[in-house]
């Protein structure tokens, strides 16, 4: 085991930021080979940045589900495998990340159709003038659909304790 002494620099702006979010990709990027070549498990992986986060994504022969096995239920192996991965970054950084990570497009059809839920709720809330409170969600999943409401032109807040935090959808 080698220890790795860091300093940073200060943050001089965006261009900091890009590099920092680009070195996280990078090291969840190899953590995630690794364990994709301990479980004998095929992907490609693809890093972006999005907004203020670094974002993962392992892709596979879309005609195989093998990469499901790296999804579970609900998408719950992809969450714990996400705060793993993001544990490797802060061992490598002693940075906190905010990493995203994706496999085999879960999240991306998720996103989608929490975006669609997001707009349906507004639309309710819009037509009725009452709060609507929608079933309880994940930290990613309420993101998403705060971001749908706002987009909507509505104001949404959780409520609630985990796991049973939930989005309130309000009238204008």
């Amino acid at each position: 085991m080698s220890d790795v002494n860091t300093t940073t620099a200060p943050d001089s702006g965006p261009a900091a930021t890009l590099t920092r979010l680009e070195q996280e990709g990078e090291i969840a990027a190899d953590y995630l080979e690794g364990l994709l070549d301990i479980a004998d498990l095929d992907g490609d992986i693809d890093m972006d940045v999005e907004g203020e986060r670094a974002s993962v994504s392992i892709i596979g022969d879309p005609t195989s589900r093998e990469l499901n096995k790296l999804v579970g239920r609900d998408g719950e192996v992809l969450e714990a495998l996400q705060e793993l991965t993001r544990l490797a970054v802060h061992r490598e950084t002693g940075e906190r990340s905010r990493l995203m990570l994706d496999v085999a497009g879960f999240r991306a059809r998720k996103r989608a159709e929490l975006a669609k839920l997001g707009a349906s709720a507004a639309a309710e809330v819009k037509e009725s003038g009452r709060p609507v409170k929608l079933d309880p969600m994940t930290p990613f999943e309420r993101k998403v659909v705060h971001d749908a409401v706002a987009a909507a032109g509505l104001r949404s807040e959780s409520e609630g304790e985990e796991p049973e935090r939930r989005v309130v959808v309000l009238p204008a």
